[in-house]
C-alpha cells in the first residue's frame, strides 16, 4: 500500500504578497496604525512600549545569523501649547494631509486616541487616503532616485 494514496493531494498556489503598490501601501499604513494604537495604549497604561524586530547581524565567527533588536518607533502624536493632542499620519517621511491644508486630527484628550486610531485604520482599508499615499509613495520614490 502506498502512503502518498492515504493523504489528500491537491493542487495549490501559495499566497504571495501584493505587487499593487495601492495595496501595498494599505498595507503598511495598517501595521503602522497598529503599532501607533499599541503605543498610545501603553502609555495611557503608564507602561513602556518595546516593539522588537529580527534582524540580520554576523556573529563573532563572521556568520550571519537573525537576533531580535528594538525597533525604533516615532510617536505618531503630539502636545500643543494648550495641551490639545493631534495625530498626525506620516507615510514615506511625509505628513499625510487628510484634507486641503488639514495634515492632523484634532484628538483632545490622549485617552480617546486608539478610537481615533482605529477609525484612520477603516479609513485606509475603505481606500479613503489611496490618493495621498500614492502620491507620498511617488514623492519618496522621486527622491530616492535623485539620492542614488
Amino acid at each position: 500500500m502506498s502512503h502518498l494514496k492515504a493523504l489528500k493531494l491537491a493542487s495549490a498556489v501559495p499566497v504571495r504578497a501584493t505587487n499593487d503598490p495601492v495595496m501595498r501601501a494599505r498595507e503598511k499604513m495598517i501595521a503602522a496604525l497598529i503599532e501607533q494604537k499599541q503605543m498610545a495604549e501603553a502609555k495611557i497604561a503608564g507602561q513602556a512600549f518595546t516593539p522588537t524586530h529580527i534582524v540580520r547581524k554576523k556573529n563573532a565567527e563572521g556568520v550571519r545569523v537573525e537576533v531580535e533588536a528594538p525597533k525604533r518607533v516615532r510617536q505618531g502624536w503630539f502636545t500643543d501649547a494648550a495641551g490639545k493632542v493631534f495625530f498626525a499620519l506620516r507615510y514615506a517621511g511625509k505628513a499625510i494631509e487628510f484634507a486641503k491644508d488639514k495634515n492632523a486630527v484634532d484628538v483632545g484628550d490622549l485617552s480617546a486616541l486608539p478610537a481615533i486610531i482605529d477609525t484612520l485604520a477603516e479609513a485606509v482599508r475603505a481606500g479613503e487616503l489611496d490618493v495621498q499615499l500614492t502620491a507620498a509613495a511617488i514623492e519618496r520614490g522621486k527622491m530616492l532616485s535623485k539620492a542614488g
